[in-house]
């Protein structure tokens, strides 16, 4: 399957608990973090809900 990279560019000081938990679903957390992770439906529906915090790196 194919695969995603997400690059997180936003810090989750003063966001609501739960985007603080799909950050932590994604395996982010930290700035500048790099993950890998399959391009799969729940995965860019997380990416969706956080469009000011992640960023698809190519």
């Amino acid at each position: 399957m194919a695969t995603i990279k997400i690059k997180q560019i936003g810090s989750p000081i003063r966001r609501p608990e739960s985007q603080k938990k799909i950050l932590v679903g994604l395996g982010l957390g930290k700035m500048h973090r790099v993950v890998e992770l399959e391009d799969t439906a729940e995965v860019r529906g997380a990416i969706a809900k956080l469009p000011h915090m992640v960023a698809v790196v190519d």
